[in-house]
């Protein structure tokens, strides 16, 4: 992995200071940018896009304190460190308790300057003299643009509390990737990351996969079984789609949150666990809970702090990104087989809506490049490829609908409208079957002969 520098934006109008500083922090091997006026200062921050901000106070135009609201109003992870003269100090002091880092008082010795960014690096998760260090927990998160570095700066800090985290975005936008660079730079790192999809358990069996069973607690139960909370133990547990687990099992999730332990089915004794939970969801958590699908109190537990990924489409500086490494990955076995985006076919991936995000992107360039006759990948190859996969990308809990509800309907195609015997083959009871049939306003008369 190539090695990266800190950024230090520097900003004060004095010339001569400004040289002094940056002298010093290049030394030490950051990349520095100087702004003279916090006007300067804010245009340089978007494009620069520094780990650590030090403004001086008194400033004609933006001061300092005008710039600290600017850089937090974009970007709340970066550390300001405010520059005072003598006379100043009490107002410094004030900025801090609204939240700028530090003050330094002028004159600045060079080891108090190098010290205080040193401080902040590690206050917004970085640790000056560990660069490769910092980038390792992220490294399968491909990305430059903003949005998603200031959301990589806030799961940083996220990391290193025992705070649960509720990762929200549509799918195919990366969320178990967001999840295992959260472990990475936790605490837990040395612990297992164990990640479950809610929706992948059937319903019958997730409270064992989860909790545990102990031997002969059910019909197969042939042993015990120690469920993937123990697995977890003194890691993190990621559960990804928490907003379709049953309620029932949202009960007992609840339980295990409060008390930090858990009850193996068919088991009296507790388990202590010491586990790290990240969750993960599509839906819209707060409708659920209106609609009684989800607890309101496993909602406030689970969603201590909550981190929204951004879908493909707003974010389509990162796309060339995102192309280029899938086509290196596709084609690193093949040696002598490099293989490239034209630019007119670059373009179509960028300007391309993707609703079904990242997953969608590299489903397309797997096509294009499995169907490339040369090294060039050209524009013609990727609209088939985009035509190919557009109807093919549904939302999950539409697909789950859609199956459901043709389900149903060969049900009483096969039993020519007879609900009992419909669900009897579907294995339910019939209330339930007629619930069923009512959500998907099916109505097992059209189907009698």
């Amino acid at each position: 992995m190539a090695r990266q520098r800190y950024k230090v934006l520097l900003v004060d109008d004095e010339v001569d200071l400004l040289r002094l500083w940056r002298l010093r922090l290049e030394s030490k091997g950051y990349e520095v940018a100087v702004a003279k006026s916090g006007e300067e200062a804010l245009a340089t921050f978007t494009t620069f896009k520094p780990e650590v901000v030090l403004t001086d106070l008194r400033m004609p135009g933006i001061d300092g304190l005008a710039l600290f609201e600017a850089v937090r109003r974009q970007n709340k992870a970066v550390p300001v460190i405010i520059i005072t003269a003598h006379g100043s100090i009490p107002e410094a002091v004030e900025a801090t308790r609204q939240g700028v880092f530090s003050f330094l008082t002028k004159p600045i010795e060079g080891a108090d300057l190098l010290r205080e960014v040193e401080k902040a690096l590690q206050a917004s998760g970085g640790a000056a003299g560990e660069m490769e260090d910092r980038e390792e927990w992220r490294q399968d998160i491909i990305c430059r643009s903003a949005v998603m570095e200031e959301l990589l700066s806030r799961a940083r800090l996220v990391a290193e509390t025992d705070s649960t985290v509720l990762i929200r975005g549509e799918s195919g936008t990366g969320k178990e990737l967001l999840a295992i660079a959260i472990h990475r730079a936790s605490a837990y790192r040395d612990g297992p990351f164990i990640p479950v999809n809610c929706t992948a358990i059937p319903e019958s069996l997730l409270e064992s996969e989860l909790f545990g069973h102990v031997k002969g607690s059910f019909t197969g139960a042939v042993r015990s079984y120690a469920g993937l909370f123990q697995s977890a133990h003194n890691g993190t547990l990621f559960l990804d789609e928490i907003g379709d687990m049953p309620l029932h099992i949202q009960v007992k999730l609840l339980r295990v949150l409060q008390d930090r332990q858990i009850r193996p089915v068919g088991s009296s004794q507790p388990v202590p666990v010491n586990v790290r939970i990240i969750s993960a969801t599509h839906r819209n958590l707060e409708e659920a809970i209106k609609e009684h699908a989800f607890r309101e109190d496993l909602f406030y537990r689970l969603n201590v702090v909550s981190l929204e990924l951004p879908p493909l489409h707003q974010r389509r500086e990162d796309i060339p990104l995102l192309a280029e490494h899938f086509v290196a990955l596709l084609t690193a076995k093949d040696e002598g087989q490099e293989k490239r985006f034209t630019p007119e076919a670059m373009q179509v991936l960028v300007e391309a809506p993707w609703p079904g995000n990242i997953r969608q992107l590299y489903n397309v360039v797997e096509n294009a490049v499995a169907l490339a006759t040369s090294p060039l990948i050209t524009e013609d190859l990727l609209v088939d490829a985009l035509k190919q996969h557009q109807k093919k990308i549904l939302p999950l809990a539409e697909a789950r609908r859609q199956f459901e509800q043709q389900y149903l309907i060969q049900l009483l195609q096969t039993t020519r409208g007879n609900v009992s015997q419909a669900a009897k083959m579907a294995n339910r009871n019939r209330t339930d079957f007629y619930k069923l049939l009512s959500r998907h306003h099916i109505v097992p008369a059209l189907y009698k002969e």
